[in-house]
């Protein structure tokens, strides 16, 4: 019955968003804009519907973890093959690849995907967490401290705390560069247990839970964080959908959409319970995740923030030759829709696309 629902469900919500409900026209599963009828087997189609998914490590990717737990892709008929990758890197090349369908990964590795032509959009918005750089060094109060052998892990070169640092960099030291020799690669998990072992770096720009536990041992404090560095709130992750996957299965991509916004949701009203099923994923206590869930500026949310932001800094500084026109070069239409456009002047949504 629940998975009948969804269809149901799934099915109203892509009629209505395509806006030919009303009007008479139609969609068939597997061609974008075709014309005829309502084809009654789209919905069959996306119940065999394989999608492919690329997630990273860390309290961000909870709701892919929610929707594995609790079923919901298969709810709206999708049947979920999930990847799990160690930076936005490589779910930008397994993307070009054609190894996924759809990927999550920080708006930088993103928009330099797009600049060099990868067919894709952004999706949906996903989870505006805290991000800091942290350091085991007492010395090291500010950027201008650090040194030149001083080494500050990344999950990867183009990554939102490479270019948060860069931004810093541009603040503190007038060089957006200023680190690009000091920087080094490495999964969350393990720089956040070299850090605490002080074994090859002294900082690592990271995220929950890793950073909560790392400002939690002793020794350990924050340099900058996330709002100081773009000066507001933005989103750490976007979903990313193919033009293929997108073009090439409209029925599939809505409950893709609506998938994710559901486990959003659960999330949002259900912290306890999710705090219990996430905690094994991550070795932490129930109590401790949900102490995590709720810290100040977790916010799980499908609203995109910062996209214009931060393409206008890369192109500014560097990391990319081109900036969107307008949010429709890089957004799919519901995204569009999500974020609008306010004749006379923009709305706030619109504003909080763009850095301060």
């Amino acid at each position: 019955m629940r998975r009948l629902l969804g269809v149901v469900v799934c099915a109203a919500f892509l009629l209505s968003w395509l806006g030919l409900a009303a009007a008479g026209g139609s969609v068939s599963a597997g061609s974008a804009g075709a014309s005829g009828p309502p084809q009654t087997q789209a919905p069959a189609q996306a119940r065999e519907q394989e999608i492919r998914i690329a997630g990273q490590f860390g309290l961000v990717y909870a709701p892919l973890m929610i929707a594995q737990k609790n079923k919901i892709f298969e709810k709206y008929g999708l049947k979920p093959i999930w990847r799990e990758y160690g930076s936005g890197a490589a779910v930008r090349e397994a993307l070009v690849s054609g190894e996924v369908d759809v990927g999550f990964m920080g708006i930088p590795p993103f928009l330099i995907g797009w600049d060099k032509g990868c067919p894709w959009k952004a999706a949906i918005g996903f989870c505006v967490v805290p991000v800091g750089l942290v350091t085991n060094n007492p010395s090291i109060k500010s950027l201008k401290d650090f040194r030149p052998t001083d080494k500050i892990a990344v999950p990867s070169p183009g990554s939102v705390q490479h270019i948060l640092l860069a931004m810093q960099a541009e603040k503190e030291l007038g060089s957006a560069t200023a680190f690009e020799k000091n920087i080094v690669a490495m999964p969350h998990p393990d720089a956040a247990a070299a850090l605490l072992s002080k074994k090859g770096i002294v900082a690592h720009f990271t995220t929950p839970p890793y950073m909560f536990e790392e400002l939690n041992q002793p020794g350990m404090h924050l340099v900058v964080d996330d709002v100081a560095c773009f000066g507001l709130p933005f989103s750490f992750n976007v979903g990313v959908a193919t033009t293929r996957f997108h073009d090439g299965n409209p029925v599939a991509y809505a409950c893709f959409v609506m998938a994710i916004s559901e486990a959003m949701a659960w999330i949002n009203v259900n912290k306890k319970e999710a705090a219990a099923l996430l905690a094994p994923e991550f070795g932490l206590t129930p109590e401790k995740t949900y102490l995590y869930l709720t810290w100040p500026g977790m916010d799980y949310t499908t609203a995109p923030y910062g996209l214009m932001g931060f393409a206008d800094f890369m192109r500014e500084a560097g990391y990319i030759k081109n900036v969107p026109r307008s949010i429709d070069d890089i957004a799919w239409e519901n995204l569009v829709a999500f974020i609008g456009d306010r004749a006379g002047g923009p709305s706030p949504i619109q504003q909080l696309q763009f850095r301060r």
